[in-house]
């Protein structure tokens, strides 16, 4: 039986797990505190059993305090471990600002987080068999702006030349998916329609029948850190390659599909 390792059950990871179970596949999931069917992180004798037994490893944890939490507990045993499939979930973020150029996978790594550059590089030259997934702005059911407008938490911000890639959860899965057939390596997953997240804002808002919100300054908007850094960086993520490569096939190519189907 193919048997997925996952390490850190997050939104994504969750996606991917229920699609897999799906097709009768045995999958072992890491939380931090073990909440649920997962097992906890700090379960050294479960996880390095389940290393043993894993035939794909995924891990989708980020980079924290500056190291992979991953790498540092487990990373030699996934080195060692017998599986014939590892991937890492990884972010375009590393590709840092493009002035709103588009990027592929030979792009430099040049973002302001250098703990995801570095976790990005150190996943890639792990093993043989890895696939580097870089993901842009993640959405799905009960995760886009449709619910920042129902929950009247949707700005829109006066920068007319922003571009953003994003990408729906199913495309994610099925990326993955194509990728056990596929060659290892690294692979954008990101839609076809990169955009400036106001153009979302208004197709949601219409979506709804909800009023567009007015157009703000930052400032004017008052933004988290957080939120703000989102707007420091433009750029447009290319997908030929998964396509190329990998037969990936976008289910939902834009946001207007993606979102219309978490309405």
């Amino acid at each position: 039986m193919a048997h997925m390792l996952i390490f850190g059950m997050g939104y994504a990871a969750s996606h991917l797990a229920g699609r897999l179970r799906a097709r009768g596949w045995d999958v072992t999931g890491t939380t931090r505190d073990g909440r649920g069917d997962s097992v906890a992180f700090g379960d050294e004798a479960t996880i390095r059993t389940a290393l043993r037994d894993a035939t794909h490893i995924l891990s989708s944890v980020p980079p924290v305090d500056g190291h992979d939490p991953v790498l540092s507990r487990y990373g030699e045993a996934v080195a060692l471990a017998p599986a014939t499939w590892t991937g890492y979930l990884s972010s375009t973020g590393i590709y840092g600002d493009t002035g709103g150029a588009w990027v592929d996978e030979g792009a430099p790594v040049k973002g302001r987080r250098t703990d995801r550059n570095a976790a990005d590089a150190a996943w890639a030259a792990l093993r043989g068999d890895v696939r580097i997934f870089r993901l842009p702005g993640i959405y799905g059911p009960g995760r886009s702006i449709l619910d920042r407008i129902r929950e009247k938490r949707a700005h829109r911000i006066a920068l007319p030349d922003q571009a953003f890639s994003r990408v729906h959860i199913d495309d994610i899965a099925s990326g993955v998916i194509a990728s056990f057939r596929g060659p290892a390596g690294t692979y954008n997953l990101a839609d076809d329609e990169p955009c400036h997240q106001n153009r979302l804002v208004e197709w949601g808002c219409a979506l709804l029948g909800a009023p567009i919100p007015p157009l703000r300054t930052l400032d004017e908007a008052g933004l988290s850190p957080t939120a703000r850094a989102f707007y420091a960086e433009n750029r447009r993520v290319a997908n030929g390659k998964a396509k190329r490569l990998l037969g990936w096939t976008l289910q939902y190519p834009t946001f207007r599909e993606g979102l219309a189907a978490c309405s």
